[in-house]
């Protein structure tokens, strides 16, 4: 069974974490290793505070994992993260294959906010290409352009 690239991304407890993110980046580690999987990347991606209370918790520090291991190994991976008291939440996505290396680039680089994929619209399409917006308004939806709706 070929093994696949998964994408994880934890909210974990801040008290928990208490300021020293590498112990704590090693005990997911350990739990991802425990399980057969092989690191790929994994970073700190953003402490901020919650719009919303999660398990009691106003804040949380976001924690990006990517980890290569075959299908069925998510699920004992999945039941531990569950288990453990410094992960919140989670989210284990499959990468499309195509786009391991793409994300795998962004997720090592720490200053990467996005990736912009696009850097001409296709051909036979304008800028606003995407909206459906020509000369005569809109195609799609009832919404017309800002400039448009300022003349009204």
């Amino acid at each position: 069974m070929p093994a696949n690239v998964y994408e994880c991304m934890f909210l974990l407890d801040t008290n928990k974490v208490a300021g020293d993110v590498h112990a704590a980046a090693q005990q997911l580690h350990t739990l991802l290793e425990r399980n057969k999987a092989e690191i790929l990347a994994s970073r700190p991606w953003d402490e901020r505070r919650l719009a919303y209370p999660v398990k009691g918790h106003k804040k949380g520090l976001y924690y990006l994992t990517y980890f290569r291991t075959e299908g069925p190994n998510v699920v004992a991976i999945e039941r531990d993260f569950a288990l453990s008291e410094l992960v919140l939440r989670y989210l284990v996505l499959l990468v499309d294959p195509k786009m391991v290396e793409i994300q795998l680039a962004v997720a090592r680089d720490e200053h990467a906010l996005a990736v912009q994929s696009v850097t001409e619209p296709p051909e036979g399409e304008g800028l606003d290409g995407d909206l459906g917006l020509d000369e005569g308004g809109p195609r799609r939806g009832g919404r017309r352009p800002m400039e448009m709706a300022e003349k009204d």
